[in-house]
């Protein structure tokens, strides 16, 4: 009989070992290598079969381990000492409590989901390792973080595969008693609630978990309570799962609801309310239409509330694909938004935030445009999905030049304490006095080429060690009673050159392109001399059929009793399975379709171990690949995507057989492979500082979140005396722009044939109708022009200024004039631009309104 709920039940810890439930309720354990080890000392078997989980190794521990420990001088001091450590690590200063000027007392960071550990399993992906990097550099830095996310009573879901490969998902339900999170309670004990009113007078209620990641709070909110009806209980049944309504109502939660909850915990904490906040992702979008509302209840208009609340939050998109985006029917919108779910904000403003550039009044509502008009600051995640991005969201802003397009970017990082094996961190604190693996000086002579390699080595022998186990637990749980086919023991080889490749499925990151040649793969693997061996990890979305199709052709292949201890898939790819195999592999493979890689954040945390990338120049390779650090596969410029594929799969079997394969194999006379680990000291010492999510962190920190709550404070002063007034200005230029125009522009200074030095006198005659001159910038667009096309490079502006004494003329027109400096040869162009300027403006293209020449 299967049971309808399942918890687990911790033996009361006595007084002496009161430590140890302190440091199970801080998550910083999924990051802190010593408190890992002590909890490993209490059961090493049952911390590793529950991933590292200390609540659930509670529940194995005997009562006889438990006298033993209580017993112990020893353990008990360890336990004591790392407490006091935890306890200074939260309230000592940090990087950010040192930053001089203004800054947030507190940032709220939303995202759908948050991967932190493999005891927490709230995430499906890149998104969620993203999020949970994020919260834990911002708990190293000290950056004043609370996040918000939702709790899944089933997470994302188990992945195992049937006998012919095929990708078969379980939801287990999650006991959230047996997790490291208790519920947010009032002071008469009873748990916090956050409720929406839904459509035909339902009631979304929901209560709120309450973690810690260091430093940071996590909220998670959860609907399954009695509170609600069974349909309403399911709202947080799943990560990505459900219809069209089933996901508005997760994200109306996550959103309006998670604004809520913040508002109740920091009153019960006795903090200020955020004054930032940040939106990972569209799906938490409506966090920022719950805060207009609140700002209405307090006197402000719509448009008035809208600039205090866009000033004040950052928006990150991590989709580099339209298809990507959550979209939603605007009848449903309306449906939900015509009730009392946000008084006094009616059903067409929230429908005017998320309407595509160009659609009718029933056009789908977006997400992602949503958070753009939301968000005054926007960012992609690395260098080319910004430019990516730039394109993708242009028309928000017709006329302006893509590189106008006001989408920023910051490149993803990963958390090297999570990510870097604890062999390396070991190796630096041996020869280099520093567990700062990121930081450390691996050209040092302090580390020698054996013991480098060592380690190497060892990473890789506990990849196949646990490669082995994985694969013969799920046959076990194929063939219950069953034994182990003996070749499983033979898996994969800690000797041989390992290829690494696990991330999600979805056919734009081609799975599959290793098997474009089978018979030259089955050469590559089986080379008597050189051979190459693969590890594989991924799951499929559920309604994903060609995904799992995908999945499928590399488990069938891999049953091949030829090339079966060459290559495996391992199922159920998670933190725990990562930790391990970013690690182990020599080289990691990603070839997705470019430009359809936002970041890629998987061969970060490889390479923070000194494992080379092989991948395509898309997402963060294409601005850190430099010939040493890895090998970059060519991208295939044609239409056929048959013909594109064969070009980079030969690229890809070409760098390894002639490139990737002998260097790793050429040997000293010691079998130490001197190359190779040349360009592994290069890779962890230029790689690691720029990849970990600290220097991400910072980033977000002075680029993003300082000049929001610059913005926001300058509106909120003085009654929002100033968002009134911008409300008002916003609102008279657009009612006015049809009325401004280039009418001339002409230039002088220059001789027949121009050299360097020379000056470019303008003067353009600028019609501005209703406004004036201090309502506008009107500036000349000047660069390198192009041989075949009127496009300018390079481009750089320059403000042109009212000539003295002007005035407007009877038609409304003004005289602006200035000067450009001619300082490089070769082709020039210009011309002359007319936009809005206001000193509360972050960039000039921010109301989506230009006048050219």
């Amino acid at each position: 009989m299967k049971a309808i709920r399942r918890f687990t039940v911790r033996p009361a810890l006595p007084e002496r070992l009161s430590a140890l439930e302190h440091l199970a309720g801080n998550l910083r354990w999924s990051w802190h290598g010593p408190t890992q080890e002590l909890f490993s000392e209490i059961a090493p078997n049952a911390w590793r079969d529950f991933q590292h989980d200390p609540i659930s190794l509670f529940g194995q521990i005997s009562q006889d381990r438990i006298d033993a420990l209580a017993s112990d001088d020893s353990f008990v001091h360890r336990a004591n000492a790392l407490r006091e450590d935890l306890n200074r690590y939260l309230t000592e200063p940090r990087w950010y409590q040192g930053l001089e000027g203004d800054k947030p007392e507190l940032i709220a960071y939303f995202s759908p989901e948050f991967g932190i550990a493999a005891a927490l399993p709230q995430y499906s992906g890149g998104l969620g390792i993203l999020a949970g990097d994020h919260l834990k550099s911002a708990s190293d830095l000290g950056v004043p973080l609370v996040a918000v996310g939702l709790f899944y009573r089933a997470g994302y879901f188990s992945q195992a595969l049937s006998p012919d490969g095929w990708q078969q998902e379980t939801y287990p339900v999650l006991d959230p008693d047996g997790l490291p999170l208790r519920v947010l309670r009032q002071p008469d004990g009873s748990p916090v609630i956050v409720t929406l009113m839904l459509p035909d007078d339902q009631v979304l209620s929901a209560r709120i978990w309450l973690g810690r990641v260091g430093r940071v709070t996590l909220l998670l909110l959860d609907s399954d309570i009695p509170e609600n009806s069974e349909e309403l209980c399911h709202v947080t049944d799943r990560l990505y799962g459900g219809a069209e309504e089933h996901r508005l109502r997760q994200e109306l939660l996550l959103g309006i609801g998670g604004v809520r909850a913040i508002g109740a915990w920091a009153e019960r904490s006795g903090v200020r309310p955020p004054q930032v906040f940040h939106t990972n992702e569209g799906h938490a979008g409506f966090l920022g239409v719950e805060r207009i509302r609140d700002l209405i209840r307090g006197g402000l208009n719509f448009n008035e509330a809208l600039q205090v609340v866009r000033a004040g939050t950052v928006f990150t998109t991590h989709t580099p694909v339209p298809a990507g985006i959550d979209r939603f029917d605007s009848a449903l919108i309306r449906r939900y938004f015509t009730t009392d779910l946000l008084p006094g904000v009616s059903a067409e403003d929230v429908l005017a935030l998320g309407r595509e550039p160009g659609a009718g009044m029933d056009g789908a509502f977006n997400m992602a445009v949503m958070g753009l008009r939301l968000g005054q600051r926007a960012n992609g995640v690395s260098q080319l999905h910004g430019e990516v991005s730039r394109r993708m969201f242009s028309d928000l802003w017709p006329g302006f030049d893509t590189e106008d397009v006001p989408i920023g970017s910051v490149t993803n990082g990963v958390h090297p304490a999570s990510w870097t094996a604890p062999q390396l961190t070991e190796l630096a604190i041996r020869t280099l006095g520093t567990s700062d693996t990121a930081n450390a000086d691996w050209a040092s002579p302090s580390v020698t080429d054996a013991d480098l390699w060592g380690v190497r080595n060892q990473m890789r022998q506990e990849l196949v060690s646990d490669a082995r186990r994985r694969l013969k637990r799920a046959w076990l749980a194929q063939n219950p009673g069953g034994i182990a086919p003996d070749w499983m023991d033979t898996v994969l080889d800690p000797r041989v050159l390992t290829i690494g490749f696990a991330r999600r499925v979805p056919t734009y990151k081609r799975l599959t392109l290793m098997l474009h040649d089978t018979e030259r793969l089955r050469r590559l693997l089986l080379h008597p001399g050189r051979p190459v061996q693969i590890v594989i990890a991924g799951k499929a979305h559920p309604a994903d059929i060609e995904g799992k199709r995908l999945i499928q052709k590399v488990v069938e292949f891999a049953q091949d009793p030829a090339v079966r201890e060459r290559i495996v898939f391992l199922p159920n790819y998670d933190i725990s399975m990562a930790q391990k195999l970013y690690p182990g592999t020599d080289v990691w493979l990603n070839n997705p379709l470019r430009p359809l890689e936002a970041c890629g954040t998987s061969g970060m945390k490889a390479a923070l171990n000194g494992v080379l990338n092989l991948s395509i120049l898309d997402g963060w390779w294409n601005e850190f690949f430099d010939g040493e650090n890895g090998w970059a596969i060519p991208s295939a410029v044609t239409e056929d995507a048959e013909e594109r594929d064969r070009r980079e799969a030969e690229s890809m079997y070409d760098l390894i057989e002639h490139q990737i394969a002998p260097r790793f194999y050429e040997r000293d006379t010691d079998d130490v492979p001197t190359n190779w680990l040349g360009n592994i000291r290069h890779t962890l010492s230029t790689l690691s500082p720029e990849l970990s999510a600290d220097r991400m962190v910072r980033e977000y920190v002075n680029a993003l979140y300082r000049p929001a709550f610059n913005s926001t404070s300058v509106l909120r002063h003085d009654g929002f005396r100033a968002a009134r007034s911008l409300a008002e200005w916003k609102a008279r230029v657009r009612d006015a722009w049809s009325g401004v125009s280039i009418t001339h522009v002409e230039s002088g200074g220059l001789d027949v044939a121009p050299q360097v030095g020379d000056e470019l006198h303008l003067r353009a005659t600028v019609r501005l109708g209703a406004l004036t001159p201090n309502d506008v910038s009107v500036q000349v667009v000047y660069g390198r022009s192009t041989v075949n096309g009127d496009d300018l490079k390079d481009v750089q502006t320059a403000e042109l200024v009212p000539a003295d004494d002007a005035e407007a003329s009877e038609s409304g027109e003004w005289l602006f004039a200035g000067t450009v400096s001619l300082r490089r040869p070769g082709g020039f162009g210009y011309s002359v631009r007319v936009v809005p300027c206001h000193p509360l403006l972050d960039n000039p293209a921010e109301l989506g309104l230009i006048a050219i020449a």
